[in-house]
């Protein structure tokens, strides 16, 4: 993921990603950075023995690590791209995938704040805010590099999603991606050069030249 915000272009999961969100107790919209990987707030481990970058939107309530947070902690997660890669392990080609006129694209996500509980409590690390990007079937023009793309939100439609006075349902969530595949349908998409996990900068973004 290439996030607008911050100096870093490539996040990879568990790194702090910028989201945006409604709060239920100020009434405010504000941005936070989060842990890219979201923990539910029962669990006793930061570190999860399962993925939860992304979150498959099919039946999304019927998994317990995204029922609460669908129903009441949804943000968006600000972004002007992604990565992707085709081939095999050792010759893998990274795509960057984005609006054709660099317009900041909306995923829809999740958030959850999770506690350590063996910090003191005048600790300020105690809190994690956390997070997770919502995923659909991909749309035909994306078929051929990824089977998943994110759930793309259109910019009319973020407060409605972050709006924590609306209980979250799985007909809200399939109302996102139906919305989602129209957006996604527009996005170009660039070879790039091959790059490593822990290199940054505009370069990552070139087109490769054929």
């Amino acid at each position: 993921m290439v996030p607008r915000l911050g100096i870093q272009l490539q996040h990879r999961p568990t790194q702090d990603i910028p989201i945006l969100l409604d709060s239920a107790k100020t009434g405010e919209l504000r941005f936070e950075r989060a842990r890219w990987s979201l923990v539910p707030s029962w669990s006793k481990e930061l570190k999860l023995k399962f993925a939860t970058h992304n979150a498959k939107a099919e039946g999304i309530l019927e998994k317990t690590t995204w029922r609460k947070p669908v129903q009441s902690h949804r943000a968006i997660i600000p972004a002007h791209g992604f990565f992707e890669w085709t081939g095999e392990r050792g010759s893998k080609q990274p795509w960057f995938i984005h609006h054709p006129e660099g317009q900041l694209l909306g995923f829809a996500g999740l958030y959850s704040w999770w506690v350590d509980r063996t910090a003191a409590e005048d600790d300020p690390n105690r809190w994690k805010l956390t997070a997770t990007i919502l995923t659909s079937d991909a749309v035909e023009t994306l078929e051929g590099i990824h089977d998943r793309n994110p759930v793309i939100l259109p910019q009319h439609m973020w407060l409605h999603w972050m709006d924590p006075s609306i209980v979250g349902t799985q007909e809200l969530v399939d109302e996102a991606v139906r919305a989602g595949v129209a957006e996604a349908s527009t996005l170009t998409f660039d070879e790039v050069a091959p790059f490593r996990v822990s290199d940054n900068g505009p370069q990552l973004l070139e087109p490769l030249s054929h």
